[in-house]
């Protein structure tokens, strides 16, 4: 797909790589981009469009389809990642929170979308997923669990989609210079070099990008004997 002269949506796009995918995309050409934020007050992209969309609330998700039925990309960025342990107490809460943002919601706004694509001419749809999709690390048992489950869902709309001839790229990445990722220490991927990375792999047709070298590393590893799910972490 062709960013040039696309119609844009991309979620929880007022700060982090959610914003960087806006920019990115008006800077790409695409010729209108709504920015979806739970507060659109807190969107300051300028040419950007600010929407309201909290993609845990059913009825703001329709909403979006109804109010933006004129989009070709749909970019799934938002997410949370509130730490924890899947055997702690409060674990189950805890999982159930990830869950409900960083899989259910995903799943709703491509359930969503999924028509408006398609009556648009198929255009294409963006998971942002994670090198924690594939391996989980201690403090982030909920937030790798969502994760994968939120893969395997990618993997699956792919297929649902493919009829309608909606593109969908999944994109991994490790960790980023983003707020959500401040207190994690070590080398990071600038968020606008991820979105380089992923548009550059939309527009070859890709149907998966790995967008630096821990996720790289980590996926060769998965037919590893040990594979890299089963190691301690590094």
């Amino acid at each position: 797909m062709k960013v040039n002269d696309s119609i844009a949506l991309v979620t929880g796009a007022n700060r982090g790589m959610g914003r960087a995918w806006a920019a990115a995309l008006l800077q790409a050409g695409a010729c209108k981009v709504y920015a979806a934020a739970r507060d659109p007050a807190t969107v300051d992209l300028p040419g950007a469009i600010p929407i309201r969309l909290d993609i845990t609330d059913a009825a703001q998700v329709a909403a979006a389809a109804r109010e933006c039925a004129d989009v070709t990309l749909l970019v799934n960025n938002a997410g949370i990642a509130r730490g924890g342990e899947l055997l702690a107490a409060d674990g189950d809460d805890v999982l159930r929170h990830e869950l409900e943002t960083n899989l259910f919601g995903t799943l709703a706004m491509c359930r969503a979308f999924a028509p408006v694509l398609g009556a648009n001419g198929g255009g294409a749809l963006i998971n942002v997923l994670s090198v924690l999709s594939w391996i989980s690390l201690p403090g982030a048992g909920p937030y790798c669990v969502a994760k994968a489950a939120s893969w395997s869902m990618t993997n699956g709309i792919r297929h649902a989609l493919r009829a309608q001839g909606t593109q969908v790229l999944g994109v991994h990445v490790g960790f980023m210079e983003t707020n959500m990722t401040a207190h994690v220490p070590g080398p990071k991927a600038a968020p606008a070099d991820v979105v380089r990375q992923a548009l550059a792999a939309l527009e070859a047709g890709a149907a998966e990008i790995l967008a630096d070298d821990l996720t790289r590393q980590v996926k060769r590893g998965l037919s590893a004997d040990p594979g890299a799910y089963l190691l301690p972490p590094a």
